[in-house]
């Protein structure tokens, strides 16, 4: 089959284009991840490129794997030649290939969020900060902008504007001199130093645009300034660069995302291809021109619509409750009886704005009894235990990594405190060394050996014994991951330290016993041995460093397409922003209010309020069928009830497309009426129940549920207009509580 037979004429054009800049602007749905691995077969298969000539950057290494699975289908092994991956994944790999000529270590690390945040509480302590005024989050944040950047800490300190500002730049320099003292780069540095690197060398520079014929760039228009020079800079001798993205879907500027990359494209090329890709394969047209309708008002756009032939479809819903918990009442009452129509639980996302709105909505879902799981929850790889097993591993690689060391010199317990390590660490910097080597020095020391110091360690008798056991059980470490797998370092590591008898100790503190949380943080160890077995082909030292390269590149949207689709019995609740990406059958968006969505934040800035308002277009284009926008009349925020006004984007939509529902319009009217009005309307609909239900649901009676099978009955009380059903099930299902309008139940 022609490699050109199943796409649409743009889709073609978009593939056939070989020569040149080529900007690429995709709808959501409308088929680009499949675009750039057509394109990438055909560059190799008819345009006669080597597959090593080719580098392909996603955002995320889900997108990576299936862009490469992909392109897999069309090339079989010649795919494996291709430099694909996310723009951190590159520039790692290449500022390890060229670590000694730039003056980097190869086992560098790379921390991740808290390995960050421990650094920066570092900096923030010797610097004397006030963290009540200033927090470590705000200036990490503001240190991680000005590398997205481009910009140093020598740069920032002669730009300062403010008195944060002239904080934020001694932060930085402080914080790089931390990195550098533990051998390790963070996210933002593997881009801004491979920038650096082929802007200050040559020959790096040459070698690597010499090599790059084709560079291709996924999501445009969540790059930032760094990840853009980054691309022009393998571009720069060739100048065959294709971007793919959609400045509708821009929404992730407190990431640094630019959406000026993408609107100025043509600009900084100005011979560039401008292909569109309109047609939609995911909603209904319906869905679509709601959206679109939305999306009109933006200002910063290329003029563009989507169509599909899917046909109409169901009109849009729009749902007026009375407050959060009647709207979280609705959305389970919603998906019970699409249930029952046939609809699989995964078929549902609940989307909201912030994590704080799912509150409700988990406590209708459970009343419901209707699984549910919440995206961005803890990360598998930031879980305690994880995090303890890689820092021991990350010392193996790299013992100078003073982070990891103070995270586990005490884990299991050795008698090493906070005030020990404090001390080490004093003394280590009175000797200007590393505070490994103070660790040999001390080791040496207490072996009676000489020094290369007359001073005496600081350290009393017992701990002193104590971090020589340490600094050993370390070498111990480095002498096993020498000459073995991966997964016998592991294995070394968690039986030298007795981790298992740690986690259950642990348990047994309170008298309780080995509970179910010992039980499921023993069972995430078990997950990470298997994960290292898959690293057991390669070279010992390589595999190692492979491994902590790629776990600390792991990112969240990752985490969230995982978890999107690894369970196919649960309703998924996930905020807008990490639903980019993500579509289902049915989607719910939530309190669709003024202050809400749009945030109130956004009201005196007119590009955030452009970002909402993309925001709300990404929410609803995630809906393949049936699409819901639901809005409470009343709103509770910081314990005071307030009306909530409509979302000006509600007001976009023609009302042709919707179908209007709401429970609470005499409500509304009555507030014209009067307060008390008011308050006889919503005792009206709200009267309890005050008779137990026919049917024989009561305490005691034995019943069965197509879920959860067998169970008892505990309680059976009035909750508004309904009952709350406590069952005790047998076997694992636990006590439920359910609603019983919204749950069918069998007396036995």
């Amino acid at each position: 089959m022609s490699i050109l037979e199943d796409l649409n004429p743009p889709q073609r054009a978009a593939v056939a284009t070989v020569e040149g800049p080529l900007l690429i602007l995709a709808g959501p749905g409308s088929g680009k991840t499949r675009v750039i691995a057509h394109r990438i077969a055909y560059l190799v298969d008819v345009a006669g490129v080597e597959p090593w000539r080719i580098v392909a950057v996603t955002f995320t290494n889900k997108a990576a794997r299936e862009m490469r699975s992909r392109v897999e289908a069309h090339l079989g092994d010649g795919a494996r030649e291709l430099v694909l991956g996310t723009f951190h994944a590159i520039c790692a790999r290449l500022l390890r290939v060229e670590a000694e000529r730039i003056g980097l270590s190869r086992s560098f690390n790379i921390f991740d969020d808290a390995d960050q945040m421990a650094l920066m509480k570092r900096v923030v302590t010797e610097l004397g900060i006030d963290t009540k005024r200033f927090k470590e989050r705000a200036l990490l944040s503001a240190i991680s902008r000005a590398k997205s950047e481009l910009r140093t800490a020598e740069e920032c300190a002669r730009s300062t504007a403010d008195y944060f500002q002239e904080l934020t730049a001694r932060c930085y320099e402080r914080y790089d001199e931390l990195l550098a003292e533990n051998g390790a780069l963070d996210f933002d540095d593997l881009i801004m130093k491979t920038v650096e690197m082929l802007r200050d060398s040559n020959w790096i520079r040459e070698k690597y645009q010499d090599r790059f014929l084709h560079v291709l760039v996924d999501e445009f228009q969540d790059t930032n300034v760094a990840q853009y020079q980054l691309a022009r800079l393998f571009a720069g001798k060739h100048g065959n660069i294709c971007v793919v993205g959609d400045p509708d879907q821009s929404i992730y500027s407190w990431r640094s995302a630019d959406i000026r990359n993408i609107l100025d494209f043509e600009r900084d090329f100005p011979q560039a291809r401008i292909v569109l890709l309109e047609q939609n394969y995911r909603s209904t047209q319906t869905i679509l021109d709601a959206a679109h309708a939305v999306i009109a008002g933006s200002k910063e756009r290329k003029q563009r619509s989507l169509w599909t032939d899917r046909g109409a479809g169901e009109p849009i819903v729009a749902y007026e409750a009375y407050d959060g918990e009647e709207e979280a009442s609705f959305v389970a009452h919603e998906i019970q009886t699409l249930v029952d129509a046939g609809h699989g639980l995964s078929d549902f996302a609940v989307m909201y704005r912030t994590n704080a709105q799912s509150r409700a909505i988990e406590e209708a879902l459970m009343a419901a009894g209707i699984p549910y799981q919440i995206v961005g929850g803890t990360r598998f790889y930031e879980r305690r235990e994880i995090k303890d097993l890689l820092a021991y591993l990350r010392l193996v690689q790299n013992p100078f990594d003073v982070v990891s060391f103070t995270r586990v010199v005490n884990v299991p317990g050795r008698g090493i405190g906070a005030k020990t390590v404090a001390e080490l660490e004093r003394w280590a910097k009175e000797l200007e060394v590393p505070v490994y080597t103070a660790l040999q020095l001390l080791a040496e020391q207490e072996k009676g050996r000489s020094t290369t110091t007359s001073e005496r360690h600081p350290i009393a008798p017992r701990q002193a014994k104590a971090l020589v056991a340490f600094m050993q059980l370390l070498d111990d470490l480095i002498a096993v991951s020498a000459k073995n797998s991966l997964s016998t370092l592991l294995d070394a590591v968690i039986g030298r330290t007795a981790y298992r008898r740690y986690i259950f100790a642990e348990a047994d503190a309170d008298g309780s016993g080995a509970d179910e949380d010992a039980e499921e943080r023993w069972a995430n160890v078990g997950e990470l041995q298997n994960v290292v077995s898959g690293y057991d082909g390669i070279a010992p030292e390589a595999a190692l460093i492979r491994f902590l390269e790629e776990v600390a590149l792991i990112s969240d949207a990752d985490t969230v397409a995982e978890q999107g689709e690894a369970t196919t019995a649960r309703v998924t609740l996930i905020t807008l922003h990490s639903a980019k990406g993500l579509e289902y059958p049915v989607v719910f968006m939530t309190a669709m209010e003024e202050g809400v969505l749009p945030h109130i934040r956004s009201f005196d800035d007119q590009l955030q309020l452009e970002e909402e308002r993309r925001l709300c277009y990404v929410g609803m284009t995630r809906a393949k069928e049936r699409l819901y926008l639901i809005r409470a009349f009343r709103r509770y925020g910081m314990g005071v009830s307030q009306h909530a006004p409509p979302s000006r984007f509600l007001h976009d939509i023609p009302p042709s497309l919707v179908v209007q529902r709401s429970p609470v319009r005499d409500e509304a009217a009555a507030v014209e009426r009067g307060p008390q009005r008011l308050r006889e309307a919503i005792a009206a609909r709200r009267e309890l129940p005050s008779s137990p239900p026919d049917g024989g649901i009561e305490a005691g009676a034995r019943v069965r549920h197509a879920t959860f099978g067998d169970g008892v009955v505990v309680s059976c009380v009035p909750d508004r207009d309904d009952y709350v059903v406590t069952i005790a099930f047998k076997g694992g299902a636990g006590i439920k509580k359910l609603m019983l309008s919204m749950t069918s139940l069998e007396l036995v």
